[in-house]
């Protein structure tokens, strides 16, 4: 564990910061523009995995494990979050034939 301490640290704090803002960037433009609903799961997941990064560099930067246990629970949410969502995705093509979000207006009453 020290090793990879050691390596983290190796690394500016600065460059762990603009990647994630990078990745997080990445998965927001995702959601917003993407019409397909499997791709803004991912894209779900990629700001997630953005923040899971920072998240252990500033542990590994400040020396306390706890921001490293939050990001256990945040990939057991993820984890929850994708088995729900591919569900309902499942439902909705079963139902429409179609994984495209625009065509769930048609399941309004």
């Amino acid at each position: 564990m020290e090793n990879i301490t050691q390596a983290i640290q190796g690394i500016p704090l600065n460059h762990y910061i603009l990647l994630s803002a990078v990745i997080f960037a990445i998965g927001v433009m995702g959601v917003l523009i993407r019409r397909n609903a499997i791709v803004i799961f991912m894209s779900i997941e990629l700001m997630l995995n953005a923040v899971n990064l920072l998240l252990t560099a500033f542990s590994a930067y400040r020396g306390d494990a706890a921001g490293q246990v939050f990001v256990f629970f945040i990939m057991a949410l993820a984890a929850a979050e994708v088995a729900v969502g591919l569900a309902i995705i499942v439902m909705v093509y079963r139902n429409t034939n179609s994984i495209d979000i625009n065509v769930l207006n048609k399941l309004k009453w």
